[in-house]
């Protein structure tokens, strides 16, 4: 009986002490008519600690400031995709948004085939909006992990 529970004990641990790794892939479509906006997949590739960027407050004072300033917070390693707009000059093109799928797809499945796992996803529009409104973008985010 004690078996058992000592070979149960002994995975537990060493599950736990699995180190899981996170990535973030971003996915920006322009909803600007005309194919005026920039549509792209974007990947970080520099390593960042956010507590260089993190400082702590309380009872309304600043007990630490962050060690790097907001303007050197940019990370210069990145790669971008290029994808196609949403829009052409007559409205919608629905053959940009399946060849995006495709460029998309293949993305995740090299990450896939470099042992992350798509986690989960996110999306959202950035839109002015109104009868005048010619800017907007549609945003996903799409997060793996690996162990």
């Amino acid at each position: 009986m004690k078996n058992p529970l000592l070979i149960l004990f002994i995975l537990g641990a060493v599950f736990m002490t699995n180190a899981q790794e996170f990535k973030i892939i971003t996915v920006v479509e322009s909803i600007v008519p005309m194919g005026l906006g920039r549509s792209r997949i974007i990947e970080n590739q520099n390593i960042t600690d956010f507590n260089n960027f993190t400082t702590e407050r309380t009872d309304g004072t600043t007990s630490s400031q962050s060690k790097i300033s907001r303007k050197s917070a940019k990370i210069d390693k990145l790669s971008e995709t290029k994808l196609l707009n949403f829009y052409s000059g007559v409205g919608i093109n629905f053959q940009n948004i399946a060849s995006n799928d495709a460029i998309i797809s293949s993305k995740i499945n090299a990450m896939v085939k470099e042992g992350w796992t798509l986690t989960f996803v996110t999306s959202g529009v950035e839109s002015v909006a109104g009868q005048a409104d010619a800017n907007g973008i549609f945003i996903t985010r799409l997060f793996f992990s690996r162990s």
